[in-house]
């Protein structure tokens, strides 16, 4: 069963802050695509992608989704940033590219969904709702009445992502929250995100509703805060993704972010019930050619990993 992996690096230059692909046979060990070079490249907006979504619509055909930001061209000579700008000012859309066979794609376009008080929309994704035949579109957004200092989960819905229904928030909470991932195993919602503050670590919420209210996991919280799960440093991780491994088990990728860009990336966790979230950390036994960002693993055919080759 191959799997493809959409992806950025987080380099310090703007090459990193892109599109990338990776591609594997088994889900464990993975190979880059393109000479691990982009496959997209941003020409629009702030001409960054970071945290990239794919998904395969009903039609098979597919949808990519970035938030257009590029830290990179934001750092000052000493590599710093002014992270409340970014959270006022920074990624006033989405970026698009549509593409049918993962070779050839549309050209890129930015969608605004119309809300002039976003500061930032960071981290989208995208969930087919199989209820009402519609996709959700879920991602971290401050609000001017805020004065832009509190992120929480904002939505809207599409059929055919050329319209979009009005934002309005999905997801919030006392401290700052980012990076959702919504997935449903059986009847049951679950929602992974990172908690920002106090404390600031990966979290997991279900529900039997898609727009909740929510039951919090105290269990995955004390696993996260765990020296197992964190090198001992609670608060490393954010972007959580989940797939399932041809042999059955449930993988849970967190991304550990810093500033050695390329030498940290995704930490792989592993369950062995899908929907069971009693993961554990399995290092030894993934391999990656290099720190994969804030991206989405979906399954693909032997014939589209094929073309990718």
């Amino acid at each position: 069963m191959p799997y493809l992996f959409v992806h950025f690096k987080e380099k310090l230059t703007p090459d990193g802050e892109q599109v990338y692909f990776a591609k594997s046979q088994d889900g464990y060990n993975w190979e880059q695509v393109n000479d691990g070079n982009p496959v997209l490249s941003a020409h629009l907006g702030e001409c960054g992608c970071r945290d990239v979504e794919i998904i395969r619509l009903k039609t098979g055909d597919f949808v990519i989704l970035t938030t257009d930001l590029s830290i990179a061209n934001r750092y000052d000579e000493n590599y710093n940033i002014d992270w409340k700008k970014v959270n006022s000012s920074g990624s006033k859309c989405l970026r698009m590219w549509k593409t049918d066979d993962l070779v050839n794609f549309s050209d890129e376009k930015l969608i605004y969904f119309g809300r002039d008080d976003f500061g930032c929309l960071w981290a989208p994704e995208i969930f087919y709702d199989e209820l009402n035949d519609e996709y959700l579109i879920h991602w971290g957004s401050t609000v001017k009445e805020d004065d832009f200092s509190h992120m929480s989960i904002y939505c809207c819905t599409t059929k055919d992502f050329e319209t979009f229904t009005e934002p309005k928030l999905y997801f919030t909470k006392d401290n700052e929250i980012l990076d959702s991932h919504i997935v449903k195993t059986r009847d049951l919602y679950h929602l992974f995100y990172k908690n920002a503050h106090n404390p600031g670590v990966n979290m997991h919420s279900t529900s039997n509703n898609l727009y909740g209210p929510f039951v919090h996991d105290e269990e995955f919280l004390q696993y996260m805060l765990s020296e197992e799960a964190t090198f001992n440093k609670p608060g490393s991780y954010e972007a959580p993704t989940t797939f399932v491994l041809p042999d059955g088990k449930w993988c849970l990728l967190l991304d550990f972010f810093g500033c050695e860009k390329e030498k940290m990336g995704y930490v792989p966790f592993i369950s062995d019930e899908v929907g069971n979230c009693n993961f554990k950390r399995a290092d030894d036994l993934f391999s990656f050619p290099y720190g994969f960002k804030h991206g989405r693993v979906i399954e693909i055919t032997d014939e589209e990993y094929g073309r990718l080759k």
